[in-house]
């Protein structure tokens, strides 16, 4: 009351100064019109409806709870990222047992039947009518494989045979003839302490345990974007109960003003400003409905599987607590950490001890190859006795019992080892020159230092994210706190505001702005609590210790 009174002591000495003049220029008095007040007794405010709470694509009433650990098990279960470095996985695994597949004997089979005539115009020749006929129906089987040690190798060939003849000098017709054969092959120099198998098996070897730790950074990443995208939705569904609860209190504003000019205390145009302030807090609160649905549609993007998943149409409701304990731990002791659980650090370290063993593989190309061949072969005949066999003379055979028979006396004298073959050799073989040899040893070498560069600068991205981690998580927490206090002093301020509109000392105005103070440190203060949350995210994920601190454990 009083501040009216003040705001219309200048228009009351204005009318009294007109009064005066007018009664100097004309004596006869005016009459004064009678008071009327301030406002209009129909003078009414509606109130606009609530904003409607229902966001496009999910159904009020079906909310589904959800934790971090339930989204971020969704996510790596159904994250098709995550199934493809798991496929990487599978592939390698797959590769190591087609490398080992160089030691698989091979089994080879031949068979095959001729008819072989021959022109022969010697009857010294055991010819018939000018020529000899020879058939024969041969079965040959052999194996043959690599040693998985020393770089040897070995072979075993079986063949066996029925041959006729037409030859009439020929003792045995039809005859056997069979042989078994084994050869091994040591390497003295080249191949034997590595060769081309051994070094593939090892590459393979490397090559799992490199896609293990890429499923490990692809499942690191995973669970950081999910964490993040989580807590964006939190901060957007308490953003809107924020931007709510303010409109609810601007309402409440109107209303109290609606009845203070009611009663002749407060100008009608005090209406219209908190009128306004209304409609400015409903667009934040649809500012806020907008960002929730982009944060809860990010979100089942990543832990949903398909977009014909029925979670789409329900409405997220994150029931983990903003309240995370705040990593506390020193730079040094952080950088070690993070050196030894990066997964991209070992993946270069596993690099390199590929390139070593490409390293000794090529290196041991370059020398002379010396092989030692060890072979021994066995030999069997049987088969039918001929006349020719008849010495004409003697009256006896010229061919000894043992060869008489068929295919099994021919076995018998086989494995009987009654006719054996021994033979060891000296194999060398050099490329005159070498250079191929030479030039994947150089390119190995050239690899060794590409390599060694690369993890420096890899080393170096771990330390600057480490140290970006750790100011941020302390920035943020510290951000927190003044946001808190900030928080605090406005509405201590709004409150102390609004008494002194009340009692008549203040306008409405300045309520209004410190309303508007209050809405942004609540804004902010709720910012930095989720800024605070990602950044913890963020710190874990710098340390290599993300996938700890959540229990996840990735399935290859």
């Amino acid at each position: 009351m009083k501040l009216l009174l003040r705001s219309l002591m200048p228009l009351g000495a204005a009318f009294v100064a007109l009064s005066a003049a007018s009664s100097a220029v004309a004596q006869t008095p005016t009459p004064t019109p009678a008071d009327k007040p301030p406002v209009q007794p129909t003078f009414s405010v509606p109130l606009r409806p609530l904003p409607d709470a229902t966001r496009i694509g999910v159904a009020a009433g079906t909310e589904l709870s959800l934790t971090l650990d339930e989204a971020i098990e969704m996510a790596l279960k159904n994250n098709n990222d995550i199934g493809v470095s798991r496929a990487g996985t599978k592939t390698s695994n797959l590769d190591l047992l087609g490398v080992k597949g160089a030691y698989d004997p091979l089994l080879a089979s031949t068979n095959f039947y001729e008819s072989v005539s021959v022109p022969t115009a010697s009857a010294i020749g055991g010819a018939v009518n000018g020529s000899v006929t020879t058939t024969r129906a041969s079965n040959n089987i052999s194996i043959d494989g690599l040693v998985p040690f020393g770089g040897a190798s070995y072979s075993a060939i079986f063949n066996s045979s029925r041959n006729t003849s037409s030859n009439t000098n020929s003792f045995l017709n039809p005859q056997f003839p069979s042989s078994l054969s084994f050869s091994y092959t040591q390497p003295l120099r080249r191949n034997r302490s590595i060769d081309p198998a051994r070094r593939n098996i090892l590459i393979a070897k490397k090559n799992i345990e490199i896609s293990e730790t890429q499923l490990q950074t692809e499942a690191m990443n995973v669970v950081n974007t999910v964490e993040q995208a989580y807590w964006d939705l939190v901060y957007a569904l308490r953003s809107i109960e924020v931007q709510t609860d303010t409109l609810k209190q601007a309402r409440a504003q109107l209303e109290s003003n609606s009845r203070m000019v009611e009663k002749g205390v407060l100008a009608p145009i005090e209406i219209v400003a908190a009128r306004a302030q209304i409609a400015t807090f409903e667009q934040n609160v649809y500012d806020a409905q907008e960002a929730a649905t982009r944060a809860e549609n990010t979100l089942k993007t990543l832990i949903l599987a398909e977009r014909s998943a029925p979670e789409w149409d329900r409405p997220i409701t994150p029931v983990t607590p903003a309240a995370v304990p705040v990593p506390q731990i020193g730079l040094e002791v952080a950088k070690i950490e993070a050196f030894r659980k990066r997964p991209e650090i070992t993946e270069f370290q596993l690099r390199q001890d590929q390139n070593l063993i490409d390293q000794r593989f090529y290196k041991n190309q370059k020398k002379l190859q010396i092989d030692l061949v060890g072979t021994y072969t066995s030999q069997g005949l049987g088969g039918t006795e001929t006349p020719a066999a008849i010495n004409p003379i003697t009256g006896l055979s010229r061919v000894p019992p043992n060869l008489v028979g068929g295919y099994f006396t021919s076995l018998r004298n086989l494995f009987g080892q009654e006719y054996p073959t021994y033979r060891a050799s000296l194999v060398f073989s050099f490329p005159i020159g070498n250079r191929a040899a030479k030039a994947n040893y150089g390119k190995a070498l050239v690899a060794a230092d590409s390599l060694e560069k690369q993890r420096a600068a890899r080393e170096q991205s771990v330390e600057a994210e480490v140290r970006n981690a750790l100011q941020s998580l302390r920035s943020t927490e510290a951000r927190l706190n003044a946001a808190t206090a900030a928080r605090e002093a406005a509405e201590e301020l709004y409150n102390s505001e609004d008494r002194l509109f009340r009692g008549g000392t203040s306008t409405f105005y300045l309520v209004s702005q410190r309303l508007q103070d209050l809405v942004v440190a609540r804004g902010r203060e709720l910012a930095a609590r989720t800024d605070l949350n990602k950044a913890i995210a963020g710190f874990n994920r710098a340390m290599g210790t993300i996938l700890e601190v959540h229990n996840v454990k990735v399935e290859k």
